[in-house]
């Protein structure tokens, strides 16, 4: 991981164009090719970000990054207050509660409880910015990714985009679409999910564990 605090101005090119005016930020470059550069507010979201794979050009008042979708963020180096590395090792990963992970074992033997039609390819799919929960197939051979919460809020959606982001990248899974799937689903995280083209479901605890009979509803 490295670490800059600097003072900054940034550019992006790509599907759009948008650019950070001058201030003082905090850039983070993980050992994956990772990049996000952070304002000292706004919990834990970036306010622009590169996803790997990347290549960086490193110059003496900027830094270059370039991934394989033609998209270019360069960060200009006014200012460079600190700078240093350090090697965080093996992380081993996230531990879910047991409901949360309850549910993934549960989803993955009964996948077509989400969707009809849907089949399991493999769980904890892993992707430069972690697993994804379930990778699937749906009944028209389209590959699907499954985010599982036990509380579904706006961070799981954008959780669940980012995996899109990093698997639209592998082009040998073809078409790639998202479900959010989640006990209960809070109305913001609906919006935001439909609002990307991304499906959610609401499942029962209780139902899947054989103790309900009522239909699961994809919506």
């Amino acid at each position: 991981m490295r670490v800059i605090i600097a003072n900054c101005s940034v550019t992006y090119e790509g599907r759009l164009a948008a650019s950070l005016p001058e201030a003082t930020r905090l850039i983070m470059i993980k050992a994956d090719g990772c990049l996000a550069i952070h304002a000292d507010g706004g919990a834990y979201k970036p306010l622009n970000w590169m996803n790997a794979p990347n290549t960086f050009e490193e110059l003496a008042d900027r830094l270059v990054v370039r991934n394989p979708k033609g998209e270019t963020l360069t960060v200009h180096l006014h200012n460079v207050i600190s700078d240093f590395s350090h090697e965080l090792g093996q992380d081993p990963g996230l531990i879910k509660d047991g409901v949360e992970a309850d549910l993934q074992v549960l989803l993955a033997a009964m996948p077509e409880t989400i969707e009809p039609g849907l089949v399991l390819i493999r769980r904890e799919y892993p992707t430069a910015v972690g697993p994804v929960d379930l990778l699937c197939r749906d009944a028209n051979g389209q590959t699907v990714a499954v985010e599982i919460k036990r509380r579904g809020e706006i961070d799981g959606v954008e959780q669940l985009t980012r995996y899109l982001d990093c698997l639209h990248a592998d082009s040998s899974l073809g078409k790639i679409r998202g479900i959010f799937v989640a006990q209960s689903i809070k109305p913001q995280a609906k919006v935001l999910a439909e609002s990307r083209k991304i499906g959610w479901c609401e499942v029962d605890y209780d139902e899947l564990r054989g103790k309900k009979t009522d239909d699961l509803k994809l919506f």
